[in-house]
């Protein structure tokens, strides 16, 4: 009589003849649920060596979706052609109307206090000259000055104000030279000049019984003073750091206008003279003065205005210069 064996449980007895088969033993381990970790990973890596599609980049090619050629890359975008720059002179006729628009409000105010100041200066000194050399240029400087009141003065006024309160970006982001718009912005406010200098020459030649007769020159000695003076008045605007003290380089050369441009030239001291050479309305001023006298001598009246117009022309240039430094910074 054959034994039983005992089994780990407590009343439970395994007969020989009853113990699992070998074979079923074998089908036991190959039951997904019982296979170990390690199982698992050799049989995840023999799957990955037999289909090496499977890790390439760009994963497997199935019949449905065959690996085509490759997308041909777009060319690179092109930047578009800017277009040209405007040309000098209609961007400075588009700069000095609108310039002419916004000052159009106050002109009356410039032209009463420039021309009232030229010719309270003329009446003031009526009484100090009696001499007809005296008396030409007392009225000679007289009309300039008016000229310069507003080509200087205001216009050093304007463009510190126009660089302190950011104004210079908006003119420089459009594509217009620099010189047009400083001389946009001088021809402007010259234009403003025209009654009130023609108007004190008119009032200083009764008050001092000089000839009406070549009281046409200023055509020429308007633009050509205003000019030169509206470039030095631009480019101290420009130049200087604060509104304040742009107002203040106007001032002062207003008051060297006037005091070199109005008093006799043979009455002053000879460093004076020298002085006065160096004020761009100078040669306006004695080419105007000269139409006075019974003859003038008109090659030299040519002259005087050529000097003014090449004065002119250096102090535009150097505004221009100062108006592309103030920009850029």
């Amino acid at each position: 009589m054959t034994r039983a064996h005992s089994t780990g449980a407590p009343g439970r007895t395994t007969h020989p003849d009853h113990a699992t088969p070998p074979d079923h033993q074998a089908d036991r381990a190959s039951v997904p649920g019982d296979r170990s970790a390690g199982t698992v990973r050799r049989d995840a890596a023999a799957a990955t060596e037999q289909s090496p599609e499977a890790t390439a980049p760009g994963g497997p090619a199935t019949p449905e979706s065959p690996a085509g050629p490759p997308t041909p890359q777009a060319p690179p975008a092109r930047q578009a052609p800017l277009g040209p720059r405007a040309r000098l002179l209609p961007a400075l006729d588009a700069v000095y109307r609108a310039q002419l628009s916004r000052a159009r409000v106050a002109r009356i105010p410039l032209l009463f206090v420039a021309t009232f100041q030229s010719v309270g200066i003329m009446i003031l000194m009526r009484g100090v000259v009696d001499d007809a050399a005296g008396a030409r240029a007392v009225v000679a400087g007289s009309s300039v000055l008016v000229v310069a009141f507003v080509a200087l003065n205001l216009l050093a006024q304007y463009f510190g104000q126009l660089r302190a309160g950011g104004g210079l970006d908006h003119y420089a982001t459009l594509p217009v030279p620099p010189a047009a718009v400083v001389l946009g912005a001088a021809a402007a406010y010259a234009s403003f000049t025209v009654p009130g200098t023609v108007v004190t020459a008119a009032v200083g030649c009764l008050l001092f019984q000089l000839p009406l007769a070549h009281l046409w020159v200023l055509v020429a000695v308007i633009p050509l003073a205003g000019a030169a003076l509206s470039g030095l008045g631009a480019a101290l605007g420009l130049l200087a750091p604060r509104p304040e003290l742009a107002t203040l380089l106007g001032q002062l050369g207003m008051s060297a206008a006037l005091l070199l441009g109005v008093l006799p030239a043979g009455r002053m001291p000879l460093p004076i003279r020298y002085a006065r050479d160096l004020l761009p309305s100078t040669y306006g001023v004695e080419a105007f003065e000269r139409t006075f006298g019974a003859h003038p001598d008109w090659p030299v009246v040519g002259l005087d205005l050529a000097v003014c117009a090449a004065v002119g022309v250096v102090s535009l240039a150097a505004a221009a210069w100062a108006y592309r430094r103030a920009a850029v910074r």
